[in-house]
């Protein structure tokens, strides 16, 4: 079975890889496809949209029997800018299952400059004076002093998927 991941970002290929093995072994396939919405999403619905369609497009251009995709956004809420992220997975016979992770409130001075049209990674690089924190720790372990990072978040969201999928496919 060839289970396409719809990045190549290390910290999303290993989350799924951790995830999805244990439930559905095969060839895990990283390739790098569009999400066809913002280069950084502003709110849930385009980061869920963002994360079927990569799933859509992996499963298609590698010709695999599960697609998977994985995104990260930023949502205004009246309480001030939240992460968000939300994953997906698609075959050739059921509807994209969806699933939504961790959240959590980060500073009004990040989510207002990734809100003026700048991608988080490149709005943590500087905010923490590091390169590639989006390949790394992320928003997330920075926000969270480390106690959950990037590759965690998306793993917990990696087996809510993989744990719908083998649901729907048990029936």
């Amino acid at each position: 079975m060839i289970i396409a991941i719809g990045t190549k970002n290390p910290t999303k290929v290993q989350a799924v890889i951790t995830a999805f093995s244990p439930y559905l072994p095969g060839e895990f396939v990283s390739t790098n496809v569009s999400s066809e919405v913002s280069a950084q999403p502003l709110s849930d619905d385009e980061t869920m949209t963002g994360a079927i369609n990569r799933a859509k497009n992996a499963l298609k251009l590698e010709n695999a029997q599960i697609g998977i995709g994985l995104e990260g956004g930023v949502t205004k809420t009246e309480h001030g800018y939240f992460l968000c992220n939300w994953g997906a997975i698609v075959d050739c016979h059921l509807q994209p299952i969806v699933a939504g992770g961790a959240r959590i409130l980060i500073p009004d001075e990040i989510g207002i400059q990734v809100s003026s049209g700048l991608e988080l990674g490149d709005v943590m690089d500087h905010y923490v004076k590091k390169h590639n924190v989006r390949h790394n720790e992320g928003a997330i372990g920075i926000f969270t002093n480390g106690c959950v990072d990037r590759t965690e978040m998306f793993t917990q969201l990696s087996k809510l998927l993989v744990g719908q999928y083998v649901y729907k496919h048990k029936k």
